[in-house]
């Protein structure tokens, strides 16, 4: 599964979803300390931030990813005080429930951004050769063309699954879905990004990936990496899941 094994490598890496707050904070935050909302923001930005880019640049909203992020803790704000600690949802779930609603919402409206290629315009900061650099690139640009692909609301599902790891109760709870039609949409997008070729990868990328990545095909491996360079694997990334 050439793409998927890329947006689902099977070691964990250091940039999974953040955890939990510490329930002081929390009800501090709740109570309208300023500081304790900024702490909020802070831990939680990150993830946020790489939930809306991963929905939204691979069909070209790429321009509302800074927007949405500060509409998404606008409206944390706003609910905040009415949020149940003691709740059946985390607030990291409840939080990325009102990013992903947010996004979704803004796919379903008429779009008149012409699609360009965002990830070539990122700065990459890196003593790779260039060959190598262009090597990345142009898997980074692989990913968000499957991504691209898939309908919103098939890609929402994989995201929150692959790349944010959550658990398929709290991924049915932020899409407001029965538990079959959740496993439904995973698998056709799973299946969806398997069918995708991956681009030729050099002899010499090969050998990085395959000695970087032992449990990932080789030219995946250098996938993830052009992902995490790029932003589609940022912050929240999180091991395979089932």
């Amino acid at each position: 599964m050439p793409i998927l094994a890329v947006l689902a490598p099977h070691a964990p890496t250091s940039q999974r979803t953040p955890g939990e707050l510490a329930p002081a904070l929390v009800e501090r935050a709740r109570r309208g300390d300023a500081d304790a909302f900024r702490a909020l923001v802070l831990h939680h930005q990150k993830s946020v931030h790489a939930l809306l880019y991963r929905l939204l640049v691979p069909s070209g909203r790429g321009a509302l990813v800074e927007d949405c992020t500060q509409e998404t803790f606008l409206r944390v704000y706003r609910a905040l005080p009415d949020f149940q600690p003691q709740g059946s949802a985390k607030l990291s779930t409840w939080i990325l429930t009102i990013a992903t609603r947010l996004a979704l919402n803004e796919l379903r409206r008429p779009s008149l951004v012409v699609a360009v290629d965002e990830l070539a315009a990122l700065p990459v900061s890196s003593p790779l050769r260039a060959d190598s650099l262009v090597e990345r690139r142009a898997l980074g640009q692989a990913i968000r063309d499957a991504l691209g692909q898939l309908p919103p609301d098939q890609r929402a599902v994989l995201v929150l699954r692959e790349l944010h790891g959550l658990e398929y109760a709290e991924i049915a709870g932020i899409l407001d879905l029965e538990l079959g039609t959740l496993k439904s949409r995973l698998a056709r997008a799973r299946a969806a990004m398997a069918a995708r070729p991956p681009p030729a990868l050099s002899p010499a990328t090969a050998t990085r990936s395959r000695s970087r990545f032992k449990a990932l095909p080789a030219w995946a491996s250098q996938c993830r990496a052009a992902s995490t360079s790029s932003g589609l694997a940022g912050a929240g990334c999180s091991g395979a899941r089932a």
